[in-house]
């Protein structure tokens, strides 16, 4: 018999240890083991989606709230964010992603586990990025052209834009929920999460204007929609009240 022949035991720890290096390094890989922050301001409905994003694939995180966005930037959001210097911003170990649809894409795809964010088919994946493109241009082009109108005519043409596009956003909803409570049907998806970003900002607007751009009658589906989303456990520890939105608006646009 070889001397140098490995018994049983020495062969089931070797594969053993093989193992755990190959999870270790499968794990550096997709970045499980590296520290995770995320900046970001409560009232932004853009940091907003990154923490949803997070909360539904279990991540841990450190979050650092940016103290007082209307009158400065900190070091820390400067140097992460040195082009738009705006939340949120996701620190992965020494990396910076921005944007926060880019941002709710890598955390999808950095952590791979269950529930998926974007579908896997291609076809749905390239749908749901258009229309979280449709949330970002066409909506929030909208609302922001509502708030800063300055006479009741472009008021109203604002208005009537804005509209057009939550009743696309209908159309696009009752297809794409195909009779669940979402967008992506059962569950909480990517275009859910993009869309999730206007709610507060029609809260405001619907405020101070009085007029309900969400209502039973041209938006039936979004209605329900956006109490079920308001409602998840991924959303509702994040979500800001209604009062607190508007008491918000009132500081940034020195509103009485």
């Amino acid at each position: 018999m070889l001397k140098n022949k490995k018994t049983d035991n020495s062969i089931s720890r070797d594969t053993t240890q093989i193992k755990k290096r190959q999870k270790t390094e499968m794990a550096d890989q997709n970045g499980s083991n590296s520290t995770v922050k995320l900046i970001g301001t409560w009232s932004s409905p853009y940091a907003f989606r990154a923490r949803i994003s997070l909360h539904l694939k279990s991540v841990e995180y450190e979050y650092i709230e940016e103290a007082d966005v209307l009158k400065s930037k900190s070091d820390l959001l400067l140097k992460y964010n040195p082009i738009h210097k705006k939340v949120p911003v996701l620190i992965h170990g020494d990396d910076s992603i921005c944007e926060s649809l880019n941002i709710v894409q890598y955390v999808d795809e950095a952590w791979p586990s269950k529930p998926s964010i974007l579908p896997s088919n291609p076809k749905e994946r390239a749908s749901a990025r258009f229309w979280a493109h449709f949330v970002d241009g066409k909506c929030f082009e909208s609302i922001d052209a509502v708030a800063g109108a300055k006479d009741d005519a472009g008021r109203m043409a604002a208005a009537g834009n804005l509209m057009e596009s939550l009743a696309a956003l209908e159309e696009a909803f009752q297809k794409r929920s195909k009779g669940g409570e979402f967008f992506g049907g059962e569950n909480i998806g990517y275009v859910d999460i993009a869309c999730g970003a206007i709610v507060g900002p029609l809260s405001v607007i619907e405020a101070f204007s009085g007029v309900k751009f969400l209502n039973p009658d041209t938006t039936p589906g979004l209605i329900q929609w956006a109490e079920k989303f308001r409602a998840h456990e991924a959303v509702k520890p994040y979500m800001p009240t209604v009062a607190e939105f508007v008491e918000f608006a009132k500081q940034k646009f020195s509103v009485q």
